[in-house]
């Protein structure tokens, strides 16, 4: 299957997830605010509130995973995978502010005995339900994500084990309450609240973090570092980097390679890193790979570097009439300096008196031109 048929179906199955967890939770909400009304319990109707907060989020998933799986474009060359991010922090914000809500109404209940409420026997049938539910819309929520590879999902998977398990907690407080401990509905209702809370921050926490680009897992980056440094050709890495974008990991890596191999070579090797990184993370959707000749992470930068066409000029300086005989030259940028190697035609081999010149003034650029260290002579093969 091709790329763009893979995030077709990757788009219908998350969205198909999600349409499917928005139904039962309009069903649970209406059953659970109703009979917590009827019945007097406010650990029902913040449960139903919950339920309700899971509907709103299944909604932004939705409008997240559309606009997520949009194609890169000019104005977003990585994609819009953060589209879903983003969609993640406002849930997670949601969720923190229905939980004070239902936090401080029940507080101030607490605080007049009087407006505490005995649940009725039939909200522990609807907890019940409530429980089987959204265990099972966890468990077919969490396939799909996994499968996706989707965070958003899975966020949303995790919506629906707290409800069941505040569903729980809600069970015992009303059993709790008809068994004559008053307080026990209430209390219900406020663990039922630290636990949305506590997930709202745990999704806003971690989609922060993945907007200002924090690294992958240290486990993750020592595996992604002991592949790099696995790969043949591969003689160290001194810069490795990795955010998160969406579902995807972005990796740039500096790996040394040997100083004297020819560009294409070098290329190469840096394909190879690139490919078996894919190969073998899943996570792993784009490597950038920069090929350094050594280490030059901590070397003082010069005030001035000398590029092909400076180099040039010195060799007709000092080669003066001698400069068209050469067959070409060849450059190499080792600690901070330039090593230089002029290549001379076969032809010139039975010409001592003149090869003889051309190394005598390539030794005077290599003493007098600072920057350059060794000047080599050789001949074509």
């Amino acid at each position: 299957m091709s790329e763009a048929g893979d995030v077709m179906k990757m788009t219908k199955l998350k969205n198909r997830v999600t349409i499917v967890g928005a139904l039962v939770n309009v069903f649970l909400s209406i059953i659970k605010i109703s009979f917590g009304m009827l019945g007097q319990s406010a650990a029902l109707i913040a449960d139903g509130v919950h339920s309700l907060s899971d509907l709103a989020s299944d909604l932004l998933v939705l409008v997240a995973v559309k606009f997520g799986a949009r194609e890169a474009d000019h104005d977003h060359p990585y994609g819009h995978r953060r589209f879903e991010t983003i969609a993640t922090v406002v849930l997670g914000v949601g969720l923190i502010v229905v939980a004070a809500g239902i936090a401080w109404d029940v507080y101030e209940r607490m605080l007049q005995p009087e407006r505490i409420l005995i649940p009725h026997p039939s909200a522990m049938g609807i907890a019940a339900i409530s429980i089987l539910a959204n265990e099972w819309l966890y468990q077919y929520t969490k396939r799909i994500a996994t499968f996706t590879r989707s965070k958003l999902l899975l966020a949303n998977a995790w919506h629906h084990r707290s409800d069941a398990i505040s569903s729980i907690v809600v069970l015992i407080g009303v059993a709790g309450s008809l068994l004559g401990y008053i307080w026990a509905d209430a209390v219900a209702a406020v663990i039922v609240t630290l636990m949305v809370a506590k997930i709202g921050v745990n999704l806003v926490s971690d989609s922060i973090k993945e907007l200002v680009d924090t690294s992958l897992s240290e486990e993750m980056v020592d595996k992604i570092r002991a592949e790099i440094a696995a790969t043949e050709g591969v003689r160290n890495i001194h810069l490795l980097r990795t955010r998160q974008m969406g579902e995807d990991a972005l990796v740039d890596a500096h790996i040394v390679v040997n100083s004297r191999i020819t560009v294409s070579e070098g290329h190469m090797i840096a394909d190879v890193v690139r490919d078996v990184l894919i190969d073998k993370f899943d996570d792993v959707q784009e490597v950038l790979v920069h090929v350094d000749p050594e280490n030059d992470e901590y070397l003082i930068e010069q005030d001035k570097v000398l590029l092909r066409q400076d180099i040039d000029a010195y060799l007709q300086r000092y080669l003066a009439e001698n400069y068209h005989l050469i067959d070409s030259f060849r450059i190499h940028y080792i600690k901070g300096n330039v090593e230089l190697e002029v290549v001379l035609p076969q032809t010139m081999f039975s010409l001592s008196q003149q090869v003889s010149t051309i190394k005598n003034r390539c030794l005077v650029l290599e003493q007098e031109v600072e920057q350059i260290s060794s000047v080599l002579v050789f001949f074509k093969a």
